[in-house]
């Protein structure tokens, strides 16, 4: 069975959909409406833009749900997906890609996830961290004994986790769990805490965004970021992508569940080749492959 999985943000480099861009009329035609839809120039962004520009989150998320459903659609016949996740921003791409969201709806929700995302960061400033080499359940007892909001934010594959939470909260934890052994614990330079109670507000907005778009059943049962089980009921996909926003992203769990449920190979649909890395790290014996190389 072939699973197919869509990065999230930190994938998305300079250049980024040119060539889709430039190869594919249908792929123009996808960019053109994005230009109308978002009202601004996120092509230019996106082919030409440095990496500082296409780091603001209104840019970034965008981006890579363009570049992803775009290289999807791009495909053809070769995407045949029997089960399909994303990876935070990702989900909504992966929902996109498999007919649960139109182009159009998804990318609207996108830009007003990320624009929500962005005033919550800016109305509490707060980070996160990677902690690599120790086991989760020692990560989460320990931040749960820091008088701050600090919360597993990622569960990426064994051993590498990222964390989120006030400034205080980060750099306190970040102390405690190399004095734990950790390996390595390194603060990110991302806008805010994603994927923690930091971001109830940006919850609330886009619970509203979503209550108003339609979802179909996708083609295939997707395995959401929040239980990490697969879904093809509308009505739960729409409540686990409201949750996701302060709910952390279980993608160790979702990487064996599809193993467990029959997945041998792992195809990254969109910029970059994190997943792909985080799917061997969790089980060598699957094979991965990166979509572009398919075109």
């Amino acid at each position: 069975m072939r699973a197919y999985i869509f990065p999230g943000q930190g994938a998305q480099f300079p250049g980024m959909g040119k060539d889709l861009y430039e190869k594919f009329p249908r792929a123009r035609q996808m960019f053109d409406t994005a230009n109308e839809i978002l009202g601004f120039e996120i092509t230019k962004l996106m082919f030409e833009g440095t990496e500082d520009d296409l780091k603001q989150t209104k840019v970034t998320q965008p981006a890579i749900f363009l570049h992803s459903v775009i290289l999807a659609g791009s495909l053809g016949g070769h995407f045949k997906p029997d089960m399909a996740a994303g990876h935070s921003l990702g989900e909504f791409s992966a929902l996109a890609a498999t007919g649960t969201l139109s182009f159009e709806d998804g990318l609207r929700l996108v830009s007003a996830r990320a624009g929500a995302m962005q005033k919550a960061c800016e109305a509490e400033p707060s980070t996160m961290a990677a902690i690599i080499g120790l086991e989760d359940a020692i990560v989460e007892r320990l931040c749960s004994e820091i008088d701050e909001i600090v919360v597993p934010a990622n569960y990426n594959c064994p051993g590498q986790i990222v964390i989120s939470g006030s400034l205080k909260g980060i750099d306190l934890a970040v102390e405690k769990l190399k004095e734990a052994g950790a390996k390595r614990a390194m603060k990110l330079m991302v806008g805010g805490a994603f994927h923690s109670p930091l971001m109830e507000p940006a919850r609330a907005e886009l619970a509203d965004a979503i209550d108003k778009t339609s979802f179909a059943p996708p083609v295939c049962p997707v395995y959401q970021n929040v239980t990490a089980e697969p879904v093809t009921d509308p009505a739960t996909i729409k409540q686990n992508l409201v949750d996701q926003l302060t709910a952390p992203v279980r993608w160790t769990q979702i990487v064996i569940n599809m193993t467990e449920n029959g997945a041998v190979s792992f195809t990254e649909v969109g910029p970059g080749n994190v997943l792909q890395g985080l799917v061997k790290k969790t089980d060598r014996t699957r094979e991965t492959a990166s979509a572009s190389d398919l075109l």
